[in-house]
């Protein structure tokens, strides 16, 4: 399995140790670095980094080396900000939404591409879940609460929480993200759905 690098760059430790666990879950074969500030970063970066998802500010102070040469930047911002021709990731958001918002950068494509990606999840639902897995984990994904999907499938609540429960032991989820993020890598909804 090929190894990359992603340097995340940010003063708020929590916004970074938030992010870390989700790009690993997302990208396979990656290693999440984390710097609390630029002079960090340059001490250790010896172009080994195939993204830097970098703090608004350190960007800003520092934009020539983050535009300079094949460097892929993203921005991380706190709401709606966006910056010219460079993709943007908002981090005051649910890790829900913070996990779309990712797969939207990757699916619009970043201007100097993504590394492959799949996280800890199988890389095909088939033989992983069985069709009725796969149904409870769209709606799960489109965020649908347990009673809300035993009365579209038409089973019992208790039904759909054994099913709920199978999924996250066969994806080794660790939270209703990792389910979204299987169903869409594997094809099962577009993004634009949840």
């Amino acid at each position: 399995m090929p190894h990359f690098e992603i340097a995340i760059i940010d003063t708020n430790i929590l916004t970074a140790l938030g992010l870390q666990p989700i790009l690993t879950d997302m990208i396979p074969g990656v290693e999440v670095r984390v710097f609390i500030s630029f002079d960090e970063l340059q001490a250790a970066d010896n172009g080994q980094f195939v993204h830097y998802f970098v703090a608004s500010r350190i960007y800003f102070e520092h934009a020539v080396f983050f535009r300079e040469g094949k460097r892929r930047a993203i921005v991380l911002v706190n709401g709606d900000l966006q910056v010219a021709g460079v993709p943007t990731l908002n981090v005051c958001q649910t890790e829900k939404e913070l996990v779309k918002a990712l797969l939207a950068v990757h699916r619009r494509g970043h201007p100097h591409g993504m590394p492959p990606h799949g996280g800890r999840m199988e890389s095909s639902h088939e033989g992983v879940l069985s069709s009725r897995e796969i149904e409870v984990a769209i709606f799960l994904a489109k965020g649908l609460i347990n009673k809300e999907i035993a009365d579209r499938l038409n089973i019992s609540v208790t039904t759909v929480i054994t099913h709920r429960k199978n999924i996250m032991e066969k994806l080794h989820a660790r939270s209703l993200a990792d389910i979204i993020i299987y169903v869409v890598m594997n094809g099962l909804a577009d993004v634009g759905e949840l």
